[in-house]
């Protein structure tokens, strides 16, 4: 792997924080530990970016300067729809779209769902595209804990993580099931940050990766009842951490857990999911099926082939966008980001 150098356009932020960042934390681990990695974007051939308002603005003040530099390979990992999560968002989705189409030469999506759900807000269907999911650091979420028959005696343990305290994240089922689940047979914990406050349900504060990974392989159950989540990060950590799930039918979700697990719908059937996997433990251990970073880094690495063979065989396409159509670009993302301020600030 030294054929070009790939940066990651990211503000990235050490300790406890969200799915995204600790996944790209990960995967810039996994292109610097294989020599491929440019810390400098200015100098690198692949420019690897998130779709969210952050990356956005990072993208639209640094990116003329790269493409009049050394013309990078533009690759823009989609994060969305975010406007399902929060309505306020929509114009940051938009821009996202705006600068993908004209401007980035491939996309990954992070599940199917959200690649469908992308082509109903205005993504346009393109040949260069592929969906890879995310994949935690190895060296922190990994299976360690040895089950044993005593266990059976035993209250069961089930976990929830959210970063973000958004009630989209479904604090409802969790603030029901602190009301309405059997505290003789379950012990539940939630980790991370809640607005809602718990009497039967074991709160801890926000814990950096290594502490967090600690906690997940000491439970037998991970839940999430997150609404229109692209792709989990907390679910990704849990199930590599040996945990089957119990997730709510809704984002990516379902086409994570596969057969690891139980989906349920609302307040009506969680309970009923949570009993199904609690009864059949070893069952759904056994059915976990997840990607490492080396083979998620990997079909990165390769659609980036993919993508330099496509631009071959295409000829004179979006990564020699002209410098009026890249203004015409800025203009519309700068715009789609002043309607997300103002509807911020009005709301």
């Amino acid at each position: 792997m030294n054929q070009f150098k790939i940066h990651i356009l990211f503000k990235f932020v050490e300790g406890p924080w969200g799915g995204g960042n600790q996944f790209l934390k990960a995967l810039r681990n996994y292109f610097r530990i294989r020599k491929v990695y440019e810390e400098n974007p200015y100098e690198a051939d692949v420019i690897l970016f998130n779709s969210n308002k952050d990356s956005l603005y990072n993208l639209i003040n640094k990116l003329s300067k790269v493409k009049r530099r050394n013309n990078p390979i533009i690759i823009n990992r989609i994060d969305g729809p975010i406007n399902l999560i929060n309505p306020h968002l929509f114009h940051i989705d938009k821009a996202s779209i705006d600068i993908d189409n004209y401007l980035c030469d491939g996309s990954i999506f992070q599940s199917n769902w959200i690649y469908e759900e992308m082509l109903k807000i205005g993504f346009k269907r393109r040949q260069n595209y592929t969906i890879l999911y995310n994949s935690p650091d190895p060296t922190i979420f990994y299976r360690k804990r040895k089950f044993s028959e005593n266990e059976k005696d035993k209250k069961i343990k089930i976990v929830a993580t959210s970063w973000s305290s958004n009630v989209m994240k479904g604090f409802d089922i969790y603030k029901y099931l602190d009301n309405h689940l059997d505290f003789d047979k379950f012990i539940m914990t939630f980790i991370g940050n809640t607005p809602v406050t718990f009497k039967n349900i074991d709160y801890i504060p926000p814990l950096n990766s290594n502490k967090l990974a600690d906690k997940l392989r000491v439970h037998d159950i991970f839940i999430t009842s997150s609404n229109n989540d692209p792709c989990s990060n907390s679910l990704i950590e849990a199930l590599h951490c040996g945990l089957p799930a119990v997730v709510l039918k809704s984002g990516g979700h379902p086409e994570i857990v596969k057969e690891a697990g139980e989906v349920f719908e609302s307040k009506n059937d969680v309970i009923q999911a949570i009993n199904k996997v609690a009864n059949n433990l070893d069952y759904y251990r056994n059915k976990i099926d997840v990607s490492t970073i080396d083979k998620t880094g990997q079909l990165y690495y390769d659609f980036i082939l993919q993508t330099k063979s496509f631009i071959k065989k295409k000829g004179n396409v979006k990564t020699h966008v002209k410098l009026l159509n890249f203004f015409k670009l800025q203009l519309k993302v700068k715009t789609h980001l002043i309607f997300y301020r103002l509807i911020n600030y009005y709301s």
